[in-house]
C-alpha cells in the first residue's frame, strides 16, 4: 500500500507554495465579497463586515481577503486591505500591489512593485509569474520566458506560477488572480 502511495504520489503534479503566496486556485467567494460592501473584510470573531484599517484582523486574514477582492476584479478593495497589514515590505504585499496596480492601468508602478517583491523575497515565484505577464501584454516574450526559466530554477517547476506563465506566452493572456 505504501508503494502504491509513493507511486501515486510521484506522478501527480506538485503545486509549489513561495512564502504563503501561492495558491493553485481562485479563492472562494466568501462574506467578503458576497456581502460586505464597499471594501469591507468580513470579520468571523465579530460575524461582521469591518473596515480592514479599522479592524483587529491578522495579516493572513486580510491577505486573504485582498486576493479575493483581487479575484473579483475589486482590485482598489484589494489594496485597502493590503494596505491594511502590518508588514509593507511583506513580498506578499507588494506582489498583490503590484498585482492590482497593473490591472487598474499603471504598468510601469506594478512593475516597481514586483521589482520590490524579488529584493524581499527572490524565489517569490508568484511575483515572477505576475511579472512575466506583465511582460507578455507588453509583447515582451523574451523578458517573460526570462522569467519562466527563474521560476523553474527557483523550484517552481510545474507550480501554478509556471503553468499560468507558460499559458500567458502561448497564448498572449494573462490571469487575473
Amino acid at each position: 500500500m505504501r508503494a502504491l502511495i509513493l507511486a501515486t504520489a510521484l506522478c501527480i503534479p506538485t503545486f509549489v507554495f513561495a512564502a504563503g503566496s501561492e495558491d493553485p486556485t481562485p479563492p472562494k467567494p466568501t462574506q467578503t465579497t458576497t456581502e460586505c460592501k464597499s471594501g469591507m473584510v468580513w470579520d468571523e470573531k465579530t460575524k461582521s463586515c469591518v473596515a480592514p484599517q479599522e479592524s483587529q484582523l491578522d495579516d493572513d486574514v486580510l491577505y486573504q481577503a485582498a486576493r479575493e477582492f483581487a479575484y473579483a476584479g475589486q482590485y482598489d478593495h484589494s489594496q485597502a486591505a493590503l494596505r491594511a497589514m502590518s508588514d509593507q515590505n511583506d513580498d506578499r504585499v507588494l506582489t498583490y500591489m503590484g498585482f492590482t496596480t497593473r490591472k487598474m492601468g499603471d504598468v510601469p508602478a506594478g512593475m516597481a512593485y514586483y521589482n520590490a517583491a524579488l529584493q524581499v523575497n527572490p524565489d517569490n515565484i508568484l511575483a515572477r509569474s505576475y511579472m512575466g505577464q506583465a511582460f507578455v501584454e507588453a509583447g515582451q516574450l523574451g523578458a517573460a520566458r526570462e522569467q519562466l526559466k527563474e521560476i523553474q530554477a527557483r523550484g517552481g517547476r510545474e507550480s501554478w506560477s509556471e503553468t499560468s506563465l507558460k499559458k500567458a506566452i502561448e497564448t498572449g493572456d494573462g490571469y487575473s488572480y
